[in-house]
């Protein structure tokens, strides 16, 4: 398998896209649980069909375009693949001598988001750490591990040793990357409205902004036309974060990071992955809330 990965990672990004959009409907119209869990999400944030279709190649292209991410040799510069829009945010971010903790959903290229932030930004302002959870195969976590070696770019586990260096690293003033709407494990999160309905949700965003004074700012990675590159796009954060540990508190900042990972997926509702799981609830989590009567 390492083998076909390192072919493909060789191939133009615009034949990866290509067969990546056949990947993403195969694998759409042969799990029925898969195409349900699409149209429920997106129907639950209101997105019409035309354009949630649409995300189910994109979907495809995501996974097809992660060798030519992983394995592209370390001195290939993602140069000109990168249109960059709204730069000057993190620029002015980093000048205040704080950290900064980009925020990004499971929308478009996030790979793409972190390797550009290291080519851009380290060699002024330190490397960008990613939170990671290691692939259970070996040769897809060698693979992984190995190309996240890359200048620029330091990766923290799924775990508290891993949260620990984050939060050494912003309070150093570097950036860190996270993915606010992945499913947390049990007790590391708390039920907070996303498109309408609970879902169990990660409190490490609000706790890192809480415990280092760090900058947020909200990133995505677009995903342009036939191969032509990424439009990495910066947003403002905006809402500011209620003070307190309680678990009123922790229920309040959680709401406020899903309204804004809402607010980039209805910007580009085509490259989010509605097929994630996104409603579901670790085995020893507390139970969803009950929609009050009437």
């Amino acid at each position: 398998m390492s083998t076909l990965v390192r072919w493909l990672a060789r191939r133009p990004l615009w034949l990866l896209h290509a067969l990546g959009a056949g990947l993403g409907w195969l694998a759409y119209l042969l799990s029925p649980t898969y195409r349900r869990r699409f149209a429920a999400h997106a129907a639950l944030a209101g997105v019409p069909p035309a354009d949630w279709r649409a995300s189910v190649a994109e979907a495809g292209r995501m996974v097809s375009e992660l060798p030519w991410l992983w394995l592209r040799p370390p001195h290939e510069e993602l140069g000109a693949r990168v249109r960059w829009h709204g730069a000057e945010l993190i620029e002015a971010a980093h000048a205040q001598g704080r950290g900064v903790l980009f925020l990004t959903p499971h929308m478009g290229c996030f790979e793409v988001t972190a390797q550009a932030i290291a080519e851009r930004f380290a060699p002024a302002h330190g490397p960008i750490t990613v939170l990671y959870r290691p692939a259970r195969q070996a040769w897809l976590r060698t693979l992984i591990e190995g190309s996240r070696a890359r200048p620029g770019v330091a990766t923290a586990p799924a775990s508290l040793a891993g949260v620990r260096l984050m939060i050494r690293a912003l309070r150093r003033g570097e950036a860190v990357g996270l993915l606010p709407d992945q499913v947390p494990p049990s007790g590391m999160g708390v039920w907070a409205p996303f498109f309408g309905r609970p879902a169990y949700t990660m409190t490490l965003a609000a706790r890192l902004l809480q415990q280092t004074g760090a900058v947020p700012l909200l990133i995505w990675g677009e995903r342009l036309p036939r191969g032509a590159g990424y439009a990495v796009r910066v947003r403002p954060f905006g809402a500011p974060l209620p003070a307190g540990t309680d678990e009123a508190a922790q229920a309040e900042c959680a709401a406020i990071v899903n309204r804004a990972m809402e607010g980039l997926i209805r910007e580009r509702p085509q490259q989010y992955l509605w097929g994630y799981h996104r409603y579901k609830a670790p085995r020893t989590a507390p139970n969803e809330p009950k929609p009050p009567p009437g």
